[in-house]
């Protein structure tokens, strides 16, 4: 019987190969701006003919010499990497020596390149130089040519040698959405770039340099504004001293998407696909957001060359890290510690106008009821509580027991609804009610307690479904009679309230663990309507303050609203300048 198993031919093999890396304009885009950044350009201008089948990118990168030119097209030929031990030490974006030569496989290729620090004259390194590329890289004609240091790369009729791949591309404008989805995650990574792209010969795309990635997402994404957003970079000296963590979250009382579709990864500055790691960022970010709301999130890792593996897709868009777990646990930290309240938070400049809207509003009802004393006033024995709904005991505590010297200071209460506090870099607004409900949401999700009822909570003609929804969360409740059932644990937060059967009938209406606690805080916060001394309300936002997600409620509605002073000046049309008359 003769052999089945053959060696393929070379001009396969190489097809093949080139089938893994060029699949569509996107990739053609991608392989030709990450050579250009290897090479340190600081300004790429891409061109797209998408009906030409045509793609130019041209860069001021370090450029080419003639040696190199002769063998940039060849297969596996690379600048990057010489021996095995390279790949665990992978520094750039290209280093495997396909892309250029996968190019030839499928389309026409052109280079122009001139080095830099170069000079006219007769040594043929000095010059530039354009080199056409045959079908497999050889090298079919070379002239010098008269340019500017740097790089020209034209890749013509593209799938022309496999015309039966075009039929199977999406249209033009989805293709040009992929291209303009990868020009935007190369350049959050590469903040530092000028980036333009033309399309028929009109710009499309054009941003400008930036210092970091969060300062450019705006130039991305048009409705995010520099305010919305909060960055921070952690050192990981503890695991290994190269390593750090770079975040930009946009903050969730204010910037949030309908779709998971802005949680970005990147890894050493190459934008990359890790379910993992999204998952653990989506999860971070539990019970800050409104419902059916997702966050924006940019994450860039930046890991010791030896801890990645980039040899699992031909693309290099997925990697395989080491040591997983440690990765999620610093992401979790790191969003925990940026969405807290401090410093570099409180000088927000975004709510301007919602802030001049509220000053005229209070200017013309003047309904401020303020409290002077500082300090609470005690009550007699025959003196009345303010409302049935008085201030639970966790926020009874001594004040004593808190800090004396206070960033943030309680100055008013408004309605019985709002908490006017003061703070360094102007005032908040704090939703009492909301507030509260954060501050006990966290304390039960970290000590979630059950405890016994004596005697037992007797409910009437419970579904089924209620009954098991009951069990789920964890109650003890069991028959008790024709169409009755007896609640012997419930939640301890719920014990003393007079409402506890409505709340633990609303308990059995569906949701997960999380859901009910939710539920519980929100039943056991005071209610807006409560009149609160200042020392209750400075005890309040004190814990407030010291939650792990201060911005939002639970549901994902905004605690405050920051009217800063910068604000207030500007709304009065003055700078005031304390101690200093201004006249009549």
């Amino acid at each position: 019987m003769a052999n089945t198993i053959q060696t393929l031919p070379q001009e396969v093999v190489h097809l093949i190969t080139a089938g893994e890396v060029i699949d569509s304009f996107a990739a053609v885009v991608r392989e030709l701006v990450e050579n250009s950044l290897d090479a340190g350009a600081t300004r790429i201008v891409v061109y797209l003919y998408p009906e030409q089948w045509r793609i130019r990118v041209a860069d001021n990168g370090c450029g080419m010499n003639y040696e190199d030119l002769q063998y940039a097209a060849s297969a596996h030929s690379t600048s990057k990497i010489h021996s095995g031990a390279d790949l665990w030490k992978i520094h750039s974006l290209g280093f495997r020596g396909e892309a250029l030569h996968s190019l030839t496989m499928l389309a026409d290729l052109e280079i122009m390149s001139r080095p830099t620090n170069c000079y006219i004259g007769t040594d043929i390194n000095n010059c530039g130089f354009r080199v056409t590329y045959s079908n497999g890289g050889e090298i079919q004609e070379i002239a010098a040519t008269a340019m500017a240091p740097g790089t020209v790369v034209t890749v013509s009729n593209l799938f022309g040698y496999c015309k039966a791949r075009r039929q199977g591309l999406p249209n033009t404008s989805q293709q040009l959405k992929a291209v303009q989805e990868t020009i935007h995650q190369i350049a959050l990574c590469h903040p530092q770039v000028t980036w333009q792209v033309w399309h028929n010969d009109r710009l499309w795309i054009n941003t400008s340099p930036a210092a970091t990635m969060g300062k450019l997402l705006p130039q991305i994404l048009n409705r995010v504004r520099q305010g919305d957003l909060h960055e921070l970079t952690l050192e990981l000296a503890s695991y290994a001293c190269r390593d750090n963590i770079y975040l930009v979250i946009g903050l969730p009382d204010r910037c949030h998407r309908h779709r998971p579709d802005w949680v970005r990864l990147a890894v050493n500055n190459r934008m990359v696909k890790a379910a993992e790691l999204e998952q653990t960022v989506l999860s971070a970010f539990h019970r800050t957001l409104p419902r059916d709301r997702f966050p924006v999130c940019l994450l860039h890792l930046s890991i010791s060359p030896e801890h990645i593996n980039w040899n699992r897709n031909p693309t290099k868009s997925e990697i395989y890290l080491n040591n997983l777990h440690y990765w999620q646990e610093q992401i979790n930290q790191a969003i925990e510690q940026a969405l807290r309240i401090n410093s570099d938070t409180l000088n927000e400049t975004v709510q301007t106008s919602r802030v001049s809207k509220l000053i005229t509003t209070a200017e013309k009802q003047n309904t401020y009821r303020t409290r002077r004393s500082i300090q609470p006033t005690p009550k007699t024995d025959t003196e009345a509580p303010d409302t049935v709904n008085s201030l639970p005991e966790t926020l009874k505590t001594q004040h004593s027991e808190l800090s004396t010297q206070h960033s943030f200071k309680v100055v008013a209460q408004i309605n019985n609804m709002y908490i006017v506090v003061e703070h360094p870099g102007g005032v908040w607004l704090v939703e009492q009610h909301i507030a509260h409900e954060r501050v006990l949401y966290e304390q039960i999700c970290d000590d979630w307690q059950l405890v016994a009822m004596e005697p037992p909570l007797i409910l009437y003609q419970l579904s089924t479904a209620n009954v098991e929804q009951l069990q789920r969360i964890g109650l003890e409740i069991e028959p008790f009679g024709e169409n009755m059932q007896a609640v012997r644990t419930i939640p301890a937060m719920l014990k003393a309230r007079e409402d506890c059967h409505q709340a633990i009938l609303e308990l059995s209406q569906g949701g997960d663990l999380k859901a009910a606690q939710v539920a519980v805080a929100c039943r056991s916060a005071i209610r807006n309507g409560t009149n609160l001394t200042i020392e209750e309300m400075q005890t309040l936002i004190e814990q407030w303050q010291r939650t792990r997600n201060p911005r939002t409620c639970p549901h994902g509605r905004p605690i405050s609203l920051s009217l800063l002073e910068t604000s207030l000046s500007k709304y009065f049309k003055r700078h005031w300048v304390i101690g200093k008359s201004h006249g009549i």
